[in-house]
């Protein structure tokens, strides 16, 4: 087994995000949607901080991330953690660190005494899915989530009269 280590992610690490990041919008068929840039990534993450990083390396290599931030659930009475995106790169994929950075966000999920740890996946991603279920996650097929972008956030918010 090569030598791999799960690591916060960094200032630095800014650039192989973003690479991660537009390589599983790809996958997701959603390339084209993707805009962050290092600057904003830098002010969310490091100055902000409204979202933190999990980074698997082999050898010094990234290979696989796991992005995520802190939500909050009123009927729990406490937060949980809210995962954004979970990659890892097609050639270190089987090897286990899908797997080992899901295993270290659930650690960080009760040190910090949340009540749930909870993600998105599509419907399509049948590969994704049966390694969710694998691991014990159910889905919330009862649920479905809302969005507002662009004009439509925009438009909402023009209505704010308060």
């Amino acid at each position: 087994m090569p030598n791999f280590i799960i690591l916060s992610a960094e200032l630095s690490d800014i650039p192989n995000l973003l690479d991660m990041i537009r390589e599983l919008a790809d996958y997701e068929h959603m390339l084209d949607a993707v805009v962050a840039d290092p600057e904003e990534m830098a002010d969310w993450m490091f100055l902000r901080r409204v979202a933190e990083c999990l980074i698997a390396e082999e050898d010094g290599t990234p290979v696989g991330m796991a992005l995520f931030f802190h939500n909050y659930s009123t009927w729990l009475g406490k937060a949980g953690i809210y995962l954004e995106d979970l990659y890892v790169r097609p050639a270190y994929r089987g090897r286990g660190y899908g797997k080992a950075l899901l295993c270290r966000l659930a650690a960080l999920t009760v040190e910090r005494r949340c009540g749930r740890l909870e993600w998105a996946c599509l419907d399509w991603n049948t590969p994704a899915i049966g390694f969710y279920r694998a691991l014990g996650a159910v889905p919330m097929d009862e649920w479905t989530t809302y969005r507002l972008t662009g004009e439509g956030l925009t438009a909402l918010a023009g209505e704010d009269r308060l």
